[in-house]
């Protein structure tokens, strides 16, 4: 890499250290101006915790450019970039300039998922239910929410629920019996 090419990316990087230096002054604190959630409706309350995160994951995801940004630099001032922090082979400057913040050559850089890990909403939410079970028909079951066991027994659905149907085909037969008591 030229003297030239390096104070380019030099350049860059700290332009890009400064917007995003910015972008995490203004960030946003989420707080609700909700004197009580009673009543709120749930998918109310579901958006406000959905905007919370999606805030708290683009501020983390802000944090650890600007951790990159900072590594890219100090590589810089120890003369190491442009040198794979792994075999110390040159990283290609058309690396570099796709992604500044390279530190390593395109054999080392991590492509790995963490497929291991979980969401951190795990770590306070439990599951729904102490014992889920599979039922004679094969279905899992949850013993929260029976709905389908318990509408073996009846439910208020009439003709007016199915959609559909001919109404006149409910009671066809009954009006058949009826008419042939009276002749």
């Amino acid at each position: 890499m030229t003297d030239e090419q390096l104070k380019n990316m030099k350049q860059e990087l700290e332009a890009q250290l400064k917007s995003l230096e910015e972008r995490m002054e203004h960030t946003e604190e989420f707080e609700t101006s909700e004197l009580s959630n009673y009543d709120n409706h749930p998918g109310d309350n579901a958006t406000d915790l959905y905007d919370q995160e999606r805030g708290m994951a683009l501020e983390q995801f802000k944090e650890e450019e600007h951790e990159d940004v900072l590594a890219a630099l100090k590589a810089i001032e120890e003369g190491t970039y442009g040198k794979c922090a792994v075999c110390g082979k040159d990283i290609p400057y058309e690396r570099l300039e796709a992604m500044p913040t390279a530190l390593t050559c395109i054999d080392h850089a991590d492509h790995s998922l963490d497929l291991e890990s979980r969401p951190s909403e795990e770590d306070v939410l439990g599951s729904s239910t102490d014992r889920p079970a599979r039922s004679e028909d094969g279905r899992i079951r949850d013993y929260e929410n029976s709905f389908e066991d318990v509408e073996n027994f009846g439910s208020s659905d009439g003709p007016q629920d199915q959609p559909g149907e001919d109404q006149e085909d409910f009671y066809k037969d009954d009006e058949a019996e009826e008419d042939e008591q009276f002749k």
